[in-house]
């Protein structure tokens, strides 16, 4: 692997932010300015067939820009940080191989920290048992009984984690079931953790109401670009809501309103309000993350040029550059 010059330790570069606030522009721009290419950390781009809904770049905007992370999974195949970690490991290899930068972007922070501060999955400890019980629990009770459950076991992972993600709520309630230790600390000493890269780790961020008016009018350019038809062809192709894919942000709202359980106007207005509740979520997690250079949209006046220029001083800065 190749690693740089001055720290021994492979160059990285991360962007990241909140949903929205308009990320893939500006790592297109980084990507070339650095010889780079790009490693999508998102949760959901990984899916095919999840395109409108994930905000999936398309193959012609890519510039000729290698993307990676991206249409690697079905659906209803199984999606976790650790095969993250491993999947963009292999593709980051590749990337180093042809003296490439490696540009992480994408909205999901525990796999951007799984990746940055190298964490080690191989000791992972699962119970099946307990697993399959609070399964049962979420089917007979709801996820909100399980998040409530976290409240009790570990207030702080409450917060951070979304009443309706129940694959995480469960995830952290098996860790404290095991080790009797709350994830959320086990989550704080992570961040503590060096870089195992020589890595710049930048956040776009935006002022509050102009992120949330951003985030209605992408709600309302999804829609207008076929959401609905989107969710309807993977329902005939017989995903529910019972898949982890399923449970993202504009698929299980649709879904619900196509298995008539809520109003079309109920279901983008709670689309809306979901997206803004999330982005403040991974603002929160941004914040409490260490290293992190932010790029306030605002104080460059929303120039691009301007924010790469200076992405690419701090960058310069710290002995980061194309190969």
């Amino acid at each position: 692997m190749n690693t740089d010059i001055l720290s021994g330790r492979p160059p990285l570069v991360v962007l990241t932010g909140p949903t929205a606030v308009g990320k893939t522009r500006l790592s297109l721009a980084l990507a070339k300015a650095v010889d780079g290419e790009v490693v999508s950390a998102d949760s959901m781009q990984v899916y095919r067939y999840m395109d409108i809904g994930s905000a999936k770049i398309k193959d012609k905007e890519m510039q000729g820009i290698p993307h990676h992370m991206i249409d690697i999974l079905d659906p209803w195949e199984s999606f976790h940080v650790a095969c993250f970690k491993q999947r963009s490991l292999e593709c980051m290899a590749g990337i180093y191989e042809r003296k490439h930068i490696p540009v992480i972007t994408g909205g999901t922070g525990f796999y951007i920290q799984a990746l940055l501060r190298d964490v080690d999955f191989t000791q992972e400890q699962e119970d099946h048992a307990y697993r399959e019980q609070l399964e049962r629990l979420a089917a007979e009770r709801g996820t909100e009984y399980l998040h409530n459950l976290l409240k009790e076991a570990d207030p702080a992972a409450a917060e951070e984690i979304h009443a309706n993600n129940k694959k995480r709520i469960i995830r952290a309630l098996e860790f404290y079931h095991l080790t009797g230790r709350r994830i959320s600390e086990h989550n704080r000493l992570e961040r503590q953790k060096e870089s195992a890269y020589n890595s710049c780790y930048f956040v776009l961020n935006e002022d509050r109401d102009r992120l949330y008016a951003r985030i209605d009018r992408r709600v309302d350019e999804m829609l207008a670009e076929g959401l609905v038809e989107e969710v309807r062809r993977l329902k005939e192709m017989g995903c529910h809501r019972g898949m982890v894919s399923m449970q993202g942000l504009g698929y299980k709202e649709i879904l619900a309103w196509l298995d008539g359980e809520i109003t079309y106007t109920e279901a983008v207005e709670i689309l809306k309000r979901d997206t803004r509740h999330f982005a403040k979520r991974q603002l929160t997690w941004f914040r409490r993350e260490k290293d992190v250079i932010w790029i306030n949209k605002n104080d460059f006046g929303g120039d691009e040029s301007r924010m790469l220029e200076y992405m690419l001083e701090r960058m310069a800065a710290q002995g980061i550059r194309a190969f």
